[in-house]
């Protein structure tokens, strides 16, 4: 059957191209994406900056139901499209891996902006964005980041298990702590008006256990010289390490000057427990810290371990404590996404 042939010009029509450098960060390019960025694209600037990088399945996890991951996969490439976000993709003996979303040029001029800075005030630099690719320390990062936006999508999918209301990186708990403690994550849980302020450790199991229990002498001397009482979480990588570390955490508890300043519990994703979340009935406390043998859910904390500080000393303490320059010039994106107009849109933007 003859047909008319194609006419020459539709075969040179313009391929959507990633903007260069030059471009993305041109007046002109951020005058579009002025009306393009909804609030949760600019949440997600928000959230990159903070954790550096986040999975597909992690991001789906914080802003997307399981059911639109086809949906999410298109606004992730637009906003990669428009150099908002960079990605990449590792590579692993077997299969393939997920892609990795990381902040992009004008991801971060349309942050730096939003919040009254100059961009250079930001400090960011794609290379060293991007560079994470090939960071030793990657996989550590994007399992702790996993455990946070599972703790976020158990909120955001069942509204009678609680809230992840805070969420503080690594980085940001360096530049706070580091001088004594170096947790891999600071948050914090709201459940049925109660709170619960924590420390995570995330052992990959790459640890002698002298360290990680070396660890509870560092997290004593935080209590005793800030008066901050906070639970610390150690997440293991399989049941049997739990139980193996355990051993040598209570010995190094029970040699702590005030062993009641430090209250801890284990868990591992191979723990049994009512829902895959973090927030389940999976935490098995440290004897001398609780006086129970029970695996517990993270909201138990508040009515087990009384002297932790109450959230809003907490943070009174931690944001009056830290001299200026050691403070970020943007604080910790809330771990949900926001409230908005956009909201209704979600499923099919």
């Amino acid at each position: 059957m003859i047909t008319n042939a194609t006419p020459q010009r539709a075969l040179r029509g313009h391929m959507l191209q990633r903007p260069t450098p030059r471009t993305a960060t041109s007046g002109e390019h951020h005058a579009r994406l002025a009306r393009h960025l909804t609030l949760r694209d600019r949440w997600l600037t928000h959230m990159l900056w903070e954790h550096k990088v986040l999975t597909t399945h992690q991001i789906v996890e914080l802003a997307w139901s399981t059911a639109a991951r086809r949906t999410a996969n298109e606004r992730l490439r637009k906003l990669y499209q428009w150099r908002v976000l960079d990605r990449f993709q590792p590579f692993v003996t077997t299969g393939s891996a997920p892609m990795h979303y990381v902040l992009d040029i004008a991801g971060a001029a349309a942050l730096a902006y939003e919040h009254g800075l100059d961009p250079k005030e930001l400090g960011y630099r794609h290379d060293a964005a991007i560079g994470i690719a090939h960071s030793l320390r990657l996989a550590h990062t994007v399992g702790c980041n996993g455990f946070f936006t599972s703790l976020s999508n158990a909120g955001r999918t069942n509204a009678d298990t609680g809230l992840l209301t805070a969420w503080w990186s690594e980085t940001r708990c360096r530049r706070l702590w580091g001088d004594i403690v170096r947790p891999d994550g600071y948050g914090r849980w709201a459940e049925h008006g109660t709170e619960v302020e924590f420390f995570v450790e995330f052992d990959f199991g790459t640890e002698a256990h002298r360290i990680l229990a070396a660890k509870l002498h560092d997290y004593h001397r935080l209590a005793v010289s800030t008066g901050i009482i906070t639970p610390l979480l150690l997440w293991l990588p399989t049941a049997q390490r739990e139980a193996t570390v355990r051993r040598a955490l209570a010995d190094a508890h029970a040699t702590l000057p005030r062993p009641e300043l430090v209250p801890m519990a284990t868990s591992s994703p191979q723990q049994p427990a009512t829902s895959d979340d973090p927030a389940a009935d999976r935490w098995l406390p440290l004897p001398a810290t609780v006086g129970s043998s029970r695996r517990v859910r993270l909201a138990e904390f508040a009515s087990r371990w009384p002297r932790r500080t109450p959230a809003a000393d907490l943070v009174h303490r931690l944001t009056t404590a830290v001299p200026n320059p050691a403070r970020s010039r943007l604080d910790s994106p809330p771990p949900t996404p926001p409230d908005g107009q956009d909201r209704q849109h979600w499923s099919a933007a």
